[in-house]
């Protein structure tokens, strides 16, 4: 009996220690080799500080770190200006097509932003439709969708449901006799709003700020595809990374570290505000639904289908441009499944490498997060503690700076791992591992500890009923976070574009890289398989967890 309960506490001993040595190996020591390498001197390797002052004392890498500021402070306060009044507007009045509407905020936001630029490239760059439509018709030269307008563009469209969803699950948990009492009380609607309704849901606004902000800061592929000269952060460190034309390593890893400490300083400040402001709301009777009538209702309806129609819309004209005829890279006048004919040809290559490397990182990732959630709720202590520390900092490296980590950590004997499969596997398991363990976590807390000790009582030991009946019964809220990770990882670019070799290109790179070629055909056909590949996975989502809407 000694000897049994001896080999219980071993075996999750032994997975908490295994845990550790997983995130030592491939997120710490990463981490401490970006560092390591951003303070070395390029030949000598020698501890030097001259990466850093190469960086503060040229103008032109302080006005990238100034472009980086401004289109992720400019995109945060759009997307709140955006999505907060439209998350309210949804949720204090009736609507037509409620659900639909927040099933296409949804794909939006899942599909990556990349295709957004592509998409506005095609409606709105030098030979685009909407160019040619204007220029045509009324002789009118419309704004360049190049430069920093674009990237505020596509950016905005891309992040605002993440205000939108973060909001709109504030307001449900609003009891409905606070704003009773405001209007007993003699407030008009906009006063009502700003005195009671705002200051409820500020933390949550807060808080999607923050994903807002981190996500544009760490995006590489919109600047990259439409920046056209306005460099940003992402882009720069591509570029003295990877390019020719570009730096050394070190100084790459410098601007790398920079970055880290900007998205820390940002998260923990995030962290402190909202810990100090936030409470626990109840909503007993909740918000109750209004129907406006004549214009008002008309100006209500118009302005929401005209957000989402334009949210929606990149990947509305990669799915019809994917069916256009081409002559080379041009489109012409009918239609064709040449691209896709020329997709199965050519790239079959990388839509199997987006679906295989995309269930080998699930399936460890279901595994990994199931063991964590566990023994970060169940089985406390100071390890545990660490384990559950490390697993805010996929939040605060953005993809590109990943990539750099894990070649500089891997680019050598005996752990020489770059240019193959599993340092990709890798990128995307630590990337998108907190999906699905927030959700693992969040099912666990609802699943009583009487369960498990009721099959104990039977006969079964601690190990065996984590197996037979606790990852049983959090299966449903696993797998619904799990179609989350799935769906970010097969769109997964920034870290992809770094750590890719010919054959480990994936659809994101594949798209990216058709796209640089001006292979619009090709690059819509690929596009228009993940999106599709979303939006399955998408309903797959709503059918396991059973719900109509993504918990952020």
């Amino acid at each position: 009996m000694n000897r049994k309960k001896h080999f219980e506490f071993d075996f999750w001993k032994i997975v908490t220690i295994v845990i550790v040595i997983i995130f030592a190996l491939f997120l710490a020591y990463p981490l401490f080799k970006l560092f390591a390498s951003g303070f070395r001197n390029p030949d000598t390797q020698a501890f030097t500080m001259e990466n850093f002052a190469k960086f503060f004392s040229k103008k032109y890498y302080l006005r990238t770190l100034g472009h980086s500021f401004m289109v992720t402070t400019c995109t945060t306060f759009l997307a709140v200006a955006i999505g907060a009044p439209l998350a309210y507007l949804t949720t204090v009045y009736k609507v037509k097509f409620k659900g639909f509407v927040d099933v296409l905020v949804i794909i939006s936001m899942l599909s990556p932003p990349f295709i957004g630029a592509y998409s506005w490239i095609i409606l709105g760059g030098r030979s685009g439709i909407i160019t040619k439509f204007f220029k045509g018709v009324f002789n009118i030269e419309t704004p360049s969708i190049y430069g920093f307008g674009g990237i505020l563009l596509v950016l905005t469209l891309k992040l605002y449901p993440f205000i939108y969803l973060y909001t709109k699950g504030a307001l449900k948990k609003i009891d409905a006799s606070l704003s009773e009492a405001a209007e007993s009380l003699g407030c008009n609607a906009f006063r009502k709003v700003t005195t009671v309704i705002l200051p409820l849901i500020a933390p949550t606004i807060l808080a999607g700020s923050l994903l807002v902000f981190m996500n544009a800061l760490a995006d590489f592929g919109t600047p990259m595809l439409i920046g056209e000269g306005y460099t940003v952060m992402p882009v720069l460190i591509y570029s003295e990374f990877i390019s020719e034309m570009g730096g050394k390593a070190n100084f790459a890893a410098a601007l790398a570290v920079i970055l880290v400490i900007i998205t820390g300083v940002m998260f923990l400040g995030q962290k402190y505000v909202v810990n100090k402001k936030s409470f626990t709301m109840s909503s007993l009777r909740p918000i109750q639904v209004k129907k406006l009538y004549g214009m008002k209702n008309v100006l209500l309806h118009l302005s929401i289908y005209f957000i989402v129609f334009l949210s929606i819309l990149p990947q509305i004209t990669v799915v019809y441009t994917s069916f256009k005829a081409t002559k080379g890279s041009i489109f012409i006048e009918g239609f064709s499944l040449e691209s896709y004919k020329s997709v199965f040809e050519n790239l079959r290559n990388p839509i199997i490498n987006t679906y295989k490397f995309g269930l080998i990182s699930i399936i460890i990732i279901i595994f990994m997060a199931m063991f964590i959630a566990y023994i970060t709720t169940r089985r406390k202590s100071w390890l545990t503690n660490i384990i559950d520390s490390m697993t805010m900092f996929p939040y605060i490296i953005p993809g590109s700076v990943l990539g750099i980590t894990l070649l500089l950590a891997f680019n050598d004997q005996p752990m020489l791992l770059s240019g193959t499969a599993m340092i990709i596997i890798i990128a995307f398991v630590v990337r998108r591992l907190p999906y699905t363990l927030r959700s693992s976590a969040a099912i666990l807390y609802q699943i009583s500890p009487s369960m498990e000790e009721a099959a104990i009582s039977l006969g079964d030991s601690p190990v065996k009923t984590f197996f037979k009946v606790t990852a049983i019964m959090m299966m449903p809220g696993v797998l619904s976070g799990a179609i989350l990770s799935w769906i970010t990882i097969i769109n997964e670019l920034s870290a992809s574009v770094i750590l890719y070799t010919g054959k480990t290109r994936t659809m994101s790179v594949a798209i990216y890289t058709e796209v640089i070629r001006a292979s619009y055909g090709t690059a819509a056909a690929l596009a228009s398989i993940l999106t599709l590949t979303t939006i399955i996975s998408l309903l797959i989502f709503f059918k396991l967890s059973g719900k109509k809407e993504v918990s952020l």
